[in-house]
């Protein structure tokens, strides 16, 4: 893999640096619409602007004053611990909370892609692998991995090494950052079935017997399980993170009107709403629909254990969401998603290359959107 190393990493520099220009111009855009004439911004406020916004203020306040919670009101409980402890580590160190949030996702997002481009090529010969990694890099929502103040980067690059690993049979390391996962979004289900079926389905394809060190991958949940018993020894309520979903704004509490998806069915169909917004939220539908259908392609071309992985990353915020509102942004963590998609374009070239084309345009209006505080997702 070290050849193509420095190919993966031009093919990433590039939407890098194309999305931080494009941050900085509209950060500019939005400090001299904010600030008093005349005036004085650094350089570091014009890129910090264009990559805050929306559920960044939540990491900012759980970074700076830790959690809170008060039952049936919006609480920073719904954000869990692992990416606004990475962004304190970096405060100490002289950063602002805002800089440090940034600098944390810039130094993730980036070798996540590259480690996905390396575990890929586990599976595939160089070529598909990079296809694999370009997809994911281009991907339009893959914008959060490229200096947004979000915790997808943190995650996708902690689950990817872990995937890597117990391909390389290095299961303990493996499930040492899958429970680090766990503790960074609340998918825990999704990270502990993946590692463990692809575990046991690893040492059967070897012919090995499997043994009760197999059976380690249970362990990575240990971050969500942590989680839950600081809510429950702080707060007295061990799931505060979904409690809090209900709150007003949110509205997300487990029940038929989240699962039957109302929201959706009313914001699409009986609202009349503008085509912008019928447009946001039937692609988020859309997009977990075909990350759904790729589940079985996945399993009869990867296995067993990233089938799965794919179906509990998908399938969790898929039915926990009142109306699909954040699903572009979640299927980043099903990277799996994009080896399958390069495998089925291989013989595809001329569509696979239109994919990208709309990709790379749509990574960057994305971005340009979220730097002018629209919601995206």
């Amino acid at each position: 893999m070290s050849r193509s190393a420095p190919r993966v990493m031009a093919l990433i520099l590039v939407p890098v640096v194309a999305l931080c220009a494009a941050a900085a111009a509209v950060g500019a855009w939005r400090l001299h619409l904010k600030v008093p004439g005349g005036a004085v911004l650094r350089l570091a406020d014009y890129f910090s602007m264009g990559w805050v916004g929306w559920d960044s203020g939540w990491y900012k306040l759980i970074a700076e004053q830790g959690y809170s919670y008060t039952p049936g009101v919006q609480s920073p409980v719904a954000f869990f611990p692992l990416y606004p402890l990475a962004i304190r580590a970096l405060m100490a160190l002289g950063a602002s909370v805002y800089s440090g949030g940034i600098l944390v996702t810039l130094l993730c997002g980036p070798v996540a892609v590259v480690l996905f481009t390396a575990w890929a090529r586990t599976w595939v010969d160089e070529r598909t692998a990079l296809q694999a990694g370009l997809l994911l890099a281009l991907y339009p929502f893959s914008f959060y991995l490229y200096g947004v103040m979000y915790s997808d980067a943190l995650f996708l690059l902690l689950v990817v090494s872990a995937f890597l690993l117990l391909e390389k049979g290095q299961l303990v390391p493996a499930v040492i950052l899958g429970a680090m996962a766990t503790a960074a979004r609340p998918i825990a289900p999704a990270v502990v079935l993946g590692l463990l079926a692809r575990r046991l389905e690893w040492k059967h394809a070897r012919g090995e017997r499997w043994t009760l060190l197999d059976l380690l991958p249970v362990l990575s949940g240990l971050g969500f399980a942590c989680y839950v018993l600081y809510l429950r020894q702080k707060f007295g309520a061990p799931f505060a993170f979904v409690e809090t979903q209900g709150a007003p704004g949110w509205d997300q509490a487990p029940g038929w009107n989240t699962w039957l998806k109302v929201h959706w069915f009313h914001v699409v169909f009986m609202e009349g709403n503008n085509a912008e917004v019928v447009l946001r939220y039937t692609s988020h539908a859309l997009l977990a629909v075909i990350a759904l259908l790729l589940v079985r392609p996945t399993i009869r071309l990867l296995g067993w254990g990233y089938g799965l992985f794919i179906l509990a990353v998908v399938g969790l915020p898929a039915v926990g969401t009142k109306d699909f509102m954040g699903m572009g942004r979640y299927l980043i963590a099903a990277f799996p998603l994009f080896l399958t998609l390069a495998l089925l374009l291989r013989e595809r070239p001329r569509l696979r290359q239109a994919i990208l084309a709309v990709s790379a345009v749509g990574v960057v209006l994305l971005s340009w959107a979220f730097g002018r505080e629209l919601y995206i997702s």
